[in-house]
């Protein structure tokens, strides 16, 4: 036998041996310790850096949860698993916006399904004011909204997985950013007038920690834990659901029974479509989540060259017809003539949009009714109570998103998700219309987003699959997020 031959087998029978003594290691080990050989990646599945090149995008409204959903991208997740785990770091490094107490919507769009889906997880109405509450609270419905969103989109990472960086952050300390150090101090008095809030937000002289500086939430941590090992249900009719109705009682928030927590559930809503050109579609976030047929109206207002101002108008009629009298929302959007806008301030809200390496796409919109929600912390779970909605002053968010894509194709183009009260719709539609009907690129599609407004924007001009290198992730400058992706070399 020659040299050549006998140096040619010698490495396959040495991978031979390899692989049959990890066989009952599990496929997983096998497979790592095959890219290893062939000289691929030889990281482990599920961790950072597992998958190389393209991964998709991420932009968020708080850093760190973008940092998170971009490594569950890279860890092998898809859009769902990415867009979870940001959405429950946000509940951690946002609680002012994002929080187990509240709730919010999402769109979903599936390759496979080729057709848009709405998850609305709205933080639940009570049946009246309860009694004995000076500050009533909503029914929590972010854990379950959340893990409805993962089961839409299957064959992903684990659920339990997806909770365990927040869980981290909550009990090893997190990072204070600017969106979250603004917050508290546009509501610095009466927040810190809980004291659980005060141990949580506020450093030793009493002055909110600063921005860079790290805080830290054991309670929320263990909370996290319990979701992570007894699962979502546990906190809807398990020992969690029973905690919390005794915790609702002690700070005046209306006792949430374990009756209102077993009945609070997400549902899958039919989105509201909106055509664009050459064959693609919209599918915009649908009422009871009326930010999202606010930004339908608003689009087909520009779609038609009407002006910013006339596009924000029609958005706000139409937010209000609905709320007035709710009807098919589809209908509404060819309705003219509506009388003026919503009345009143809107609460504040969070985006978040995500797509993936295959052109599956997350885009939601998260709230507490408010800022920091009631203001108070539910007792030894950690978390903030959001403020429950049409009672006194407390009206919903214009919770808004979008996700562009062709049908036809199969294939991705472009997702949105909006924030800043009464701004909100206009963060969508404006750039969705910048680029689905002008081509513009994402910084001159965010630039025309008037103010209160803040976009987080992914697009593809070529669609994906397809053209990747043509892609962009874009977080409102004028905001405090950032945007992650889309290429790991």
């Amino acid at each position: 036998m020659s040299n050549t031959a006998r140096h040619m087998k010698r490495p396959i029978r040495m991978l031979a041996l390899l692989l049959g003594g990890l066989t009952l290691a599990g496929c997983e080990a096998t497979r790592n310790a095959t890219n290893a050989m062939l000289g691929g990646s030889s990281v482990p599945a599920g961790t950072p850096g597992f998958v190389r090149g393209f991964l998709g995008g991420v932009a968020a409204e708080e850093p760190v949860a973008a940092a998170v959903a971009r490594d569950i991208l890279s860890a092998g997740g898809n859009a769902a698993d990415a867009a979870v785990a940001a959405a429950f770091t946000m509940t951690v490094t946002l609680p002012s916006r994002v929080g187990l107490g509240g709730g919010g919507a999402c769109i979903l769009y599936d390759v496979r399904r080729n057709d848009p889906e709405a998850l609305v997880f709205l933080p639940g109405p009570r049946a009246g004011i309860p009694p004995n509450a000076d500050r009533p609270a909503a029914v929590p419905l972010m854990a379950r909204g959340l893990f409805a969103v993962q089961a839409r989109m299957p064959r992903g990472r684990p659920f339990e997985e997806l909770i365990a960086p927040a869980e981290q952050l909550a009990r090893f300390g997190a990072p204070m950013s600017r969106a979250l150090y603004n917050d508290l101090i546009a509501v610095q008095a009466p927040l810190f007038a809980d004291p659980q809030a005060r141990a949580v937000f506020a450093g030793p002289d009493g002055r909110p920690v600063q921005v860079g500086d790290r805080f830290q939430n054991p309670p929320l941590g263990g909370t996290l834990t319990a979701l992570r090992v007894a699962g979502v249900g546990d906190l809807h009719q398990g020992a969690l659901a029973r905690r919390i109705e005794e915790a609702s009682a002690q700070i005046g928030a209306g006792t949430i029974s374990v009756g209102e927590m077993r009945a609070a559930l997400p549902e899958v809503v039919r989105p509201v479509f909106v055509n664009a050109r050459s064959g693609d579609r919209i599918a915009f976030l649908p009422p009871p989540a009326d930010g999202g047929l606010a930004a339908a109206a608003a689009f087909q207002a520009l779609q038609a060259n009407q002006r910013l101002e006339e596009a924000q108008a029609r958005a706000l009629a139409v937010a209000a017809a609905w709320r007035q009298r709710g009807g098919d929302p589809q209908a509404l959007l060819a309705e003219e003539g509506l009388p003026g806008g919503l009345p009143g301030n809107l609460p504040a809200s969070a985006g978040l949009m995500v797509y993936d390496r295959d052109g599956n796409a997350v885009s939601c919109a998260f709230t507490m009714n408010n800022l920091f929600g009631t203001g108070r912390i539910a007792p030894g779970m950690g978390f903030l109570m959001a403020a429950a909605p049409n009672i006194g002053r407390v009206q919903p968010p214009l919770l808004a998103a979008a996700v562009g894509w062709n049908p036809n194709l199969r294939a991705f183009r472009m997702a949105a998700a909006g924030s800043g009260q009464e701004g909100a719709a206009m963060a969508v539609a404006g750039p969705l219309a910048a680029q689905m009907l002008r081509d513009a690129s994402a910084e001159a599609a965010v630039q025309i987003v008037p103010e209160p407004g803040r976009a987080q924007i992914g697009m593809c001009p070529r669609y994906l699959p397809g053209w990747p290198s043509l892609c962009t992730t874009l977080s409102d400058p004028r905001g405090t997020g950032v945007a992650m992706g889309a290429t790991d070399r």
